[in-house]
């Protein structure tokens, strides 16, 4: 994936910081960085202006090109639903009526802070009458089947080994800080996070209404069974195998693993009552989650489920809650200053929940066809530098060559949004009650993904809404995806020549395809299934390389002393330097017999790095780059503009690099993957 937010893309600001606006050759020499040589440091030569002129806006914990892009899809988003909140005469259940009315309940903040605890009330009274650990579980599992997880993890995807068929996947979770090493580091920063961490569960107990003195008790519990779940989670390196997500076991098999918890009830409450087995991903874990439902006194596991319910509440209730979750997660954890609008939140809110109808109305309005058709040109090309490529590497032997250009031939893109949009008849919003729209939306989307398993696959499915700014790459389906909300300028433009939009784009496209071959996705055949393709020999080379690549990331250093963990970026790097490779070669083909104009001083050749090192611009806080060091797989923009470019002879051709320049490593130390 290029972004997740981390998943999370969605960011918006009514009125962001001044920039430098890009000219009508898509790249403003303005930004530049006059005083750093190209060789030197290209990030810097290429953004050093814009970085100076463009500091986090208070309500961000970054601010980049992807937040600019996101700035101005939000503002046509508030537009479209300021729009729907309007219109009183279209059919029930139509896009229209859903989003103006979450929209207008979201934005009665009145009405919101009257009800203040209210609406999590009768679920604060279903955690106080627990008596019994089967109530325990009975009420983990109601949570699971109305779309508000706690405890563990519940996902529905392909088999990974069988991909005529989908299944459960029952994952580790539970935690609320944001992994597992918050909770098992020893440093003197992570201890006190720990504290405040604390802290910040007992305040938001106490507004829930419990003593203060009850309250930091509980919290105590709470950061005791946390610590003891994240013990037994896996480590981020261990997630990037996908093996080690995969464990089908049987109803009766998962059932004698964890004896406090009935998978077969579980199952019957989402509704999928015929299923015979599943994914109980990560056995550790799950066998530390018995010992805590079997062992954990009931008032703990009471505090516990109190604070997950407070914690996934928080922001869809009155303002105080917003204000003290805001507090620890966005001030202390991403060193945000200021808390977004309310209208701006609400989209992001939307995203998540209404993400279809809003992108249906979203594409309506602002996604040109012909974007899809210029789109698909650069695929074929860059599928075309792909499989030259994989016919001429000469560390690979020609039985895995095969398979990897079987694996090229079944690619599939999808553009812009989803020939299917998600089904949301028979859901009815209230204009006046915020909090229970988000919990038919949620239990909606839960019925809608818990309803997949066991039916049959269909291909239509987007994993995100068209509005968001981001791309994704799909193992199981082999498929490359984007949506219509990253297909602008600087991304994508129609306006602008081959060389820029290859290298923004194009390096885009080209990341995407090859997280086919990265660490990952390289473990999944042509069919989609889990399989290692691979010869022993070719295996080793390719695992050797990568370990070059790991070397590299770990020599950046984010922060003092913060390096970045080359083991767990590696997919994304890998995209990185592959997908520019490629893009290159496009490039070529594309200006194959066509004059290789300068524009403002600079070659075709130089516009296609000035591309891709411009998307990637981006200041941060320093809790943000803590955040996404030591919990993203993404690395951070600088990282992701040097680090591939110092391995790229085009790059040095150029803009004349030499050896000795700190953009050219030394050839024992260039790494060539794909």
């Amino acid at each position: 994936m290029l972004v997740r937010s981390l998943l999370a893309t969605a960011l918006a600001l009514a009125l962001g910081p001044v920039f430098a606006q890009s000219n009508a050759a898509g790249i403003d020499p303005k930004n530049f960085d006059a005083n750093t040589s190209a060789c030197s440091d290209f990030y810097q030569h290429a953004n050093g202006t814009w970085l100076k002129n463009n500091p986090v806006p208070a309500a961000y914990s970054s601010w980049g090109t992807f937040n600019e892009l996101d700035d101005r899809n939000n503002a046509k988003l508030r537009e479209i639903a300021r729009e729907a909140m309007e219109v009183r005469t279209v059919a029930a259940g139509s896009p229209q009526v859903l989003v103006g009315s979450f929209y207008a309940a979201a934005l009665d903040e009145a009405t919101i802070d009257r009800l203040d605890v209210q609406p999590i009330a009768a679920d604060l009274q279903a955690i106080e009458r627990l008596r019994q650990r089967e109530d325990v579980a009975a009420l983990v599992r109601d949570w699971h089947a109305r779309g508000t997880p706690v405890l563990f993890g519940l996902g529905v995807r392909q088999d990974l080994k069988d991909n005529t068929r989908i299944i459960a996947y029952a994952t580790q979770g539970g935690l609320g800080l944001p992994n597992r090493d918050y909770y098992t580091r020893t440093d003197a920063d992570s201890v006190k996070l720990r504290e405040q961490y604390r802290a910040h569960v007992a305040r938001m107990l106490e507004l829930s209404g419990v003593k203060a003195r009850k309250a930091r008790k509980q919290a105590d519990a709470v950061l005791a069974i946390e610590t003891r779940l994240a013990e037994a989670a896996l480590p981020r390196e261990e997630l990037r195998d996908p093996n080690k997500s995969y464990n089908i076991v049987t109803l009766d098999a998962a059932n004698a693993a964890t004896p406090a918890f009935d998978w077969r009830a579980l199952f019957a409450a989402i509704g999928v009552a015929e299923a015979k087995d599943f994914s109980l991903s990560h056995p550790k874990f799950f066998a530390a989650m018995q010992n805590e439902l079997a062992r954990t006194s009931i008032k703990d596991l009471q505090a516990y489920l109190r604070w997950h319910l407070v914690n996934g509440a928080a922001a869809h209730l009155s303002k105080r809650f917003v204000d003290a979750d805001f507090a620890f997660g966005g001030t202390l954890l991403r060193g945000q200053k200021a808390l977004k609008p309310r209208d701006e939140r609400t989209i992001d809110q939307m995203n998540a929940l209404l993400g279809d109808p809003l992108g249906q109305l979203f594409v309506a309005k602002h996604f040109p066809p012909e974007a899809k058709a210029r789109m698909m040109e650069m695929i074929g090309h860059l599928k075309t530098a792909l499989r030259t490529r994989l016919e001429q590497l000469p560390w690979m032997g020609e039985a895995t060559r095969a398979q990897a250009i079987e694996k090229w031939s079944t690619f599939t893109p999808k553009i812009g949004y989803t020939e299917k949009w998600k089904d949301y008849s028979g859901v009815a919003l209230a204009r006046d009650a915020h909090f229970a729209n988000v919990r038919i939306l949620q239990a909606h989307l839960a019925k809608l993904n818990f309803a997949k398993i066991g039916a049959p696959i269909d291909r239509r499915e987007w994993g995100m809404p068209p509005q968001q700014v981001n791309a994704y790459y799909n193992a199981v389906w082999n498929e490359i995806v984007f949506p219509a909300g990253i297909l602008q300028p600087p991304f994508f433009d129609m306006n602008a020549d081959d060389a820029l939009n290859y290298g923004a784009i194009g390096g885009v496209i080209g990341h995407e395809l090859l997280h086919g071959f990265d660490d990952s996705g390289s473990r999944f055949d042509a069919q989609g299934r889990l399989n290692m393709w691979w010869t022993p020999e070719d295996r080793k080379e390719f695992d050797a390389r990568a370990d070059k690549l790991v070397a590299q990331a770990g020599e950046f250093e984010a922060l003092p002393g913060l390096k970045l963990n080359g083991r767990v970026s590696l997919g994304e790097n890998i995209g990185d330097l592959g997908g520019l490779t490629m893009a290159h070669g496009a490039l070529e083909l594309a200006l194959k017999n066509k004059p290789r104009t300068k524009i403002d001083g600079l070659t075709p050749e130089q516009r296609f790095f000035h591309g891709w090192a411009q998307i990637w611009r981006r200041n941060y806080t320093d809790e943000a780059l803590k955040i996404q060091v030591n919990v993203g797989p993404h690395s951070p923009g600088k990282f992701r503009v040097n680090g591939p470019y110092a391995n790229l002879d085009a790059f040095a051709e150029a803009f004349g690099c030499k050896q000795g320049d700190a953009m050219v490593r030394p050839d024992a130390t260039k790494v060539q993957i794909w």
